[in-house]
C-alpha cells in the first residue's frame, strides 16, 4: 500500500457535476461540519498534540505505541481539517424551507415517486454530506435526485440504471413548512 498524497482532493465533485461545483447543503449540514471542525481543531487535535508530546518525551520512539499512535491520528486529524475546509469554503446553503417554487422538485425537497413496476418510494433530496439512503436522505448528485430536479407532480422523468431507461412517476413534493424550526 502507497503513501496517502497529501494534497490529494478528497472532496472532487461527484460523476456529472463539474469538478468547481459549490457544495449544495442546508445550513443543518453546514453547522455540522463547522462544528466538527472546530471540534477537532479546538478539542481533539490538542488532546492527541498533548499525549504525543508525553510520548515524545520517554525516549525511544521507534517502539512506542502511544507515539506511533498519536502520529497517525494527528495525520488523519489534519487530513479531514483540510477536507472540512475546502468543503466549507465552497458550500453553498440552501434553507430547504424556503425554495423558490413549492410545485417542482428542488434541494430539499421530499418526493414520491413511482417506478414502472409500481413500487412507490419517498426520498429526500438533501447535500453530499447529508445523505443516508437508509433514511431516505439522497444526495441531489444521486441519479434518482438527477432525474428528479425540475419535475412536478404527475411529470414522467426517466432514470437511466444499469439495467436501461425507466420511468418514474413523481406522485407528491413536500418541501419542510418555514415556520417551524
Amino acid at each position: 500500500m502507497g503513501a496517502v498524497d497529501e494534497d490529494d482532493d478528497e472532496d472532487d465533485a461527484p460523476p456529472g457535476l463539474p469538478k468547481d461545483a459549490p457544495f449544495v447543503m442546508s445550513p443543518g449540514g453546514h453547522a455540522a461540519l463547522a462544528d466538527e471542525a472546530r471540534r477537532l481543531w479546538h478539542e481533539e487535535r490538542p488532546r492527541v498534540v498533548e499525549v504525543v508530546s508525553w510520548a515524545a518525551s520517554l525516549g525511544d520512539r521507534s517502539e512506542n505505541a502511544d507515539y506511533q499512535y498519536g502520529k497517525r491520528r494527528l495525520r488523519e486529524i489534519d487530513r479531514r481539517l483540510r477536507f472540512l475546509r475546502r468543503r466549507l469554503d465552497r458550500a453553498q446553503v440552501v434553507d430547504p424551507a424556503r425554495p423558490a417554487r413549492r410545485d417542482r422538485v428542488f434541494f430539499g425537497a421530499t418526493v414520491t415517486y413511482a417506478r414502472e413496476d409500481g413500487a412507490e418510494a419517498t426520498v429526500t433530496v438533501v447535500g453530499l454530506d447529508e445523505a443516508d439512503a437508509g433514511r431516505g436522505r439522497i444526495s441531489y448528485a444521486a441519479p434518482v435526485a438527477r432525474a428528479l430536479l425540475g419535475a412536478g407532480v404527475g411529470d414522467l422523468v426517466r432514470l437511466r440504471t444499469p439495467g436501461g431507461l425507466e420511468e418514474l412517476e413523481v406522485l407528491a413534493i413536500r418541501y419542510p413548512d418555514p415556520e417551524r424550526p
